[in-house]
């Protein structure tokens, strides 16, 4: 199984798009990219305005290969409703527009199926689905709370398994804070998950240190109780600079069991950019008159 993160925080944008090649299917999953409207009181620099293109880019590439193209809920860092076109001639596989959503999702839902009318091979709502294709082996969860409540909606886990590989995708849980988004993750055992960790660059707003006692709970106890050998901590976690203090408890859990916690950058072998992290210091460094 070939796991490719094409865009994430670590890479410098919004995303979550990560592309899966078994022997049997390739799948991309949520190939959508953006970037943070206002991050300490900044717009996006331009130097982030030109990364999201290069990543939009590489997004299409890998759709242009892809057999399976995945959405997991309607946030815009997930899918791009402005170019309907990458999925011409697809398999979509998307969260269920009117079943376990909030408004403007259900909102977004129905301009995107509009949109997409007439372009992919077929249409499927993914929640709770499982296919099974040659010897790989598609599982979506049920719908489970993007974060920590219903409030910003909800979105559908996926995992992938062929022969004695399983990656699991977690999309928008924040944690995972809530047991049913760990319970899929734990049933599952998958050994490489690409996790959306902690909000912690909200905490104390809109993110409670009881959501990351929980979320370090349940990533300790997906350490102990699968076989992940692979932690790819990212998304909502990869906003903070200081993020690999917020999990000292998951990454001692990690070391005792000898599995790798990492961001998608260092699972791919290039350096961290956390470019909206980053965005006052590339104020500072190379002004713009986009401030």
């Amino acid at each position: 199984m070939d796991i490719v993160p094409i865009a994430q925080e670590s890479f410098g944008v919004r995303s979550m798009a990560t592309y899966v090649e078994t022997e049997d299917v390739k799948v991309f999953i949520d190939p959508g990219v953006a970037l943070g409207p206002r991050r300490y009181g900044l717009p996006p620099h331009p130097i982030e305005l030109q990364r999201e293109g290069e990543c939009w880019e590489r997004i299409k590439e890998y759709a242009r290969r892809s057999d399976i193209l995945v959405v997991t809920h309607y946030h815009y860092d997930h899918y791009n409703p402005g170019e309907p076109e990458v999925y011409r001639g697809k398999m979509a596989y998307i969260k269920h527009p009117t079943k376990m959503i909030n408004r403007s999702q259900k909102w977004r839902s129905a301009q995107f199926l509009s949109d997409l009318k007439g372009l992919p091979k077929e249409i499927e709502f993914a929640d709770g689905k499982e296919i099974a294709l040659g010897g790989t082996k598609i599982k979506f969860s049920s719908p489970v709370f993007h974060g920590t409540n219903p409030r910003l909606g909800y979105v559908v886990e996926v995992s992938i398994r062929c022969g004695d590989e399983c990656f699991l995708f977690t999309s928008d849980v924040e944690g995972p804070t809530i047991s049913d988004q760990a319970d899929f993750i734990i049933e599952e055992s998958p050994n490489t998950v690409l996790v959306d960790g902690p909000m912690t660059y909200m905490l104390g707003y809109r993110y409670s240190l009881k959501s990351l006692e929980l979320a370090n709970e349940n990533l300790v106890d997906i350490i102990e109780r699968t076989d992940v050998s692979t932690l790819i901590m990212e998304h909502h976690f990869m906003r903070d600079l200081n993020y690999r203090l917020r999990v000292v408890p998951v990454l001692e859990a990690a070391q005792k069991r000898g599995v790798e916690v990492m961001s998608a950058a260092e699972y791919v072998g290039r350096p961290i950019d956390m470019l909206e992290a980053r965005r006052k210091e590339l104020f500072e460094k190379f002004p713009s008159s986009t401030q």
